[in-house]
């Protein structure tokens, strides 16, 4: 006869899963959806109340809601969710936090220059220029230096655009794992580096031995400046949009017999083409407000100048430059202060557009992929 096990009452009975300890990254709970907003809300009540009594200004209010809500709020997580998602929680504001540092500056640069700026921009501002007594009265317009930075910066492309696109070509097509290619490859890294003023060292040096003057003013020389800035941009930007270009394409044109030459044009460089594009324009954009090299090269102006060749040339920069000098040296009056910040939201207006010209060709000239 056997004998029968003992019962055990069911409401008292253990698996060997109740017998562990609980797993901290178990979810216990879930926070309200308005969790984030009730401690931000109380985070600003107890900062401002601190602030009060301290006399803090607004600077260290903020500082202290920060510090609150960045304490409180993970906390109340661990205590009602778990620690991983409190983990979770704590890195999103510190990734939130950098995000509204990074953009406060930008934000404040914008605002000021479209508030001191916007009330000089009118038709007789972008369409005159210095002469007469406009140069004394600081009633002109800024039309020569935006000719001069429009002609300045298309010699400039003229020059670096296919001097770094065949040389991006030949570095991957052609010279891939050659002991020259690395060479080229370190050279454009160092020229990427370089100071703008060298750049604009070089330009000046160049023409005073090519015209054999000890101090040319030409806006040639200015675009030759801005190239060396530009050649490493556009190298480089290109390199890399060819590299994403897939190897099975160029062998299967190969397959079919195609020359290496016909194949880049015809299937590399079409492929490769939006960021191609992107990465040349917004070299431009970056080159477009450059001072440095353009002070040394391009002199003083304050008439329109259509020849490359001779002559004192002004850009937005130097205009900028030169102007704000008189202002504070000269005492040329508030009218002067007005055309500077005027010239600067035309200049970042005009690097906006540019920008926003590479987006939208970049997504124009992307291939079509078909569903």
């Amino acid at each position: 006869m056997t004998a029968t096990p003992p019962t055990q009452d069911p409401g008292t009975a253990h698996t060997a899963a109740d017998l562990l300890p609980p797993d901290p990254t178990e979810p216990r709970g879930q926070l309200p959806r308005l969790a984030p907003l009730i401690v931000a809300v109380a985070a600003v009540a107890a900062a401002s109340l601190v602030g009060l009594i301290l006399g803090s200004g607004l600077t260290m209010i903020a500082v202290l809601a920060w510090l609150f809500f960045a304490v409180v709020f993970p906390t109340w997580s661990v205590l009602v969710e778990n620690r991983r998602k409190a983990t979770d929680r704590l890195v999103t504001v510190l990734v939130w936090t950098a995000f509204v540092l990074a953009m406060i500056p930008l934000v404040s640069l914008i605002v000021t220059v479209v508030v001191k700026g916007a009330p000089a921009i009118s038709w007789t501002f972008l369409s005159d220029d210095l002469s007469g007594r406009a140069l004394i009265e600081g009633t002109g317009g800024i039309f020569h230096a935006i000719a001069g930075t429009v002609m300045v910066t298309v010699i400039a492309a003229l020059i670096a655009v296919p001097i770094g696109v065949l040389t991006a070509v030949w570095l991957v097509e052609y010279g891939k794992g050659t002991r020259l290619a690395s060479i080229i490859t370190f050279l454009v890294d160092v020229m990427t580096g370089i100071p703008s003023i060298v750049a604009g060292l070089f330009a000046l040096a160049f023409f005073q031995v090519i015209l054999n003057d000890p101090l040319p003013r030409l806006a040639i020389g200015g675009g030759v400046a801005l190239s060396l800035l530009m050649i490493p941009t556009v190298i480089r930007s290109v390199e890399e949009m060819l590299k994403l270009v897939p190897d099975d394409l160029r062998e299967a044109s190969y397959a079919l017999g195609v020359p290496k030459w016909r194949t880049i044009v015809k299937v590399v460089l079409p492929t490769a083409v939006a960021g191609i594009v992107t990465g040349v324009t917004l070299a431009i954009a970056r080159v477009a407000g450059e001072t440095a090299p353009l002070l040394l090269i391009l002199g003083t102006a304050y008439t329109v100048n259509w020849n490359p060749a001779d002559g004192n040339v002004a850009t937005l920069p130097t205009f900028i430059y030169q102007s704000l000098n008189k202002t504070t040296h000269f005492e040329f009056g508030p009218a002067w202060t007005d055309m500077v910040w005027g010239a600067a939201l035309v200049l970042i207006v005009i690097v906006m557009t540019l920008n926003v010209a590479a987006r939208v060709i970049g997504a124009a000239f992307a291939p079509k992929t078909g569903k």
